[in-house]
């Protein structure tokens, strides 16, 4: 419930923030006496299409830990917790980025890495994956983590989600206002918009939104490969991440929030909406890599 309901404040403070924007650039007046006006409503795409993507992506640390009940440590309270921030450093060193903030949070195995910038990230591991593995493969799946945050994929995945969002808010309306046009060919006394526009644009939001997540999770599936790669180089071999995919297909997935989902471990089948490969395909691209 917590999770649901953070969602929902925070997606109607990002609409009514961009709405407001977007009034307030003038942009949101691209239906005009003389038609549709291509300037304004591209920037109202772009405003709302990377509007949103970019706080998402501003907001995501504070978010995952709220809505995640991640526990950062700043003082290890024992010898594991410990281990994982040496780990961490140990990585983050080798990868060239700057140390990570790392946490701790209660649930089956997974972990995430999120944040808006390489050097202030976040890294957490759950507690089902510490109970879970060994600990070389828990070094291994924060090595995949550290991987994506210095292959910079949050904010690759913020920019693709920017570009998809704004295709989708111009293209509908543009494909809306053509059919409307010819379902009003020849009425004269009506001025504006009609019903046609606003289902059209409904419906073509409905399905551009579609064809934009299948899209960008192609896209998240290919940085999960890279990500994957990444852990076994900074482990220096392939085996230890092998391993821990192999473990991961034997467990639970740990269920992460909806915006933390494209940044988890956790394999999932292979759909065209899926954000990760499925497990045995990362272990044989890991497998036949030259490493």
């Amino acid at each position: 419930m917590k999770r649901i309901a953070l969602f929902l404040l925070t997606n109607i403070a990002v609409v009514a923030v961009l709405g407001i924007t977007a009034s307030l650039l003038g942009v949101n007046r691209f239906l005009t006496a003389n038609g549709l006006d291509l300037t304004a409503l591209l920037g109202f795409a772009f405003i709302m299409g990377f509007g949103g993507a970019i706080i998402s992506l501003l907001i995501s640390k504070p978010v995952a830990k709220w809505s995640s009940g991640v526990h950062v440590i700043d003082q290890p309270r024992n010898a594991d917790e410990a281990w994982i921030v040496d780990t961490v450093r140990k990585f983050a060193d080798k990868a060239g980025i700057g140390m990570p903030e790392v946490g701790i949070y209660e649930g089956e195995a997974n972990a995430f890495a999120t944040g808006a910038f390489k050097n202030n990230a976040l890294v957490a591991v759950s507690t089902g994956l510490l109970q879970g593995m060994t600990r070389e493969e828990v070094e291994a799946v924060i090595g995949h983590e550290v991987a994506h945050i210095a292959n910079g994929d949050m904010v690759t995945m913020t920019l693709i989600q920017g570009v998809m969002n704004t295709f989708v808010v111009f293209l509908s309306r543009v494909i809306g206002y053509a059919v409307d046009s010819f379902l009003r060919k020849g009425d004269s006394e009506n001025s504006g918009p009609g019903i046609g526009y606003y289902v059209t644009t409904i419906v073509m939001d409905i399905l551009l939104g579609f064809v934009a997540a299948i899209i960008v999770a192609w896209f998240s599936r290919q940085r999960e490969f890279r990500a994957d790669a990444g852990a076994a180089q900074l482990m220096g071999r392939k085996q230890p991440m092998m391993n821990a995919l192999a473990r991961l297909g034997g467990m639970v997935p740990g269920e992460l929030p909806k915006s933390m989902q494209a940044m988890g471990i956790t394999g999932n089948i292979g759909k065209l909406f899926s954000s990760h490969p499925p497990i045995e395909e990362r272990i044989a691209a890991l497998q036949n890599a030259q490493h």
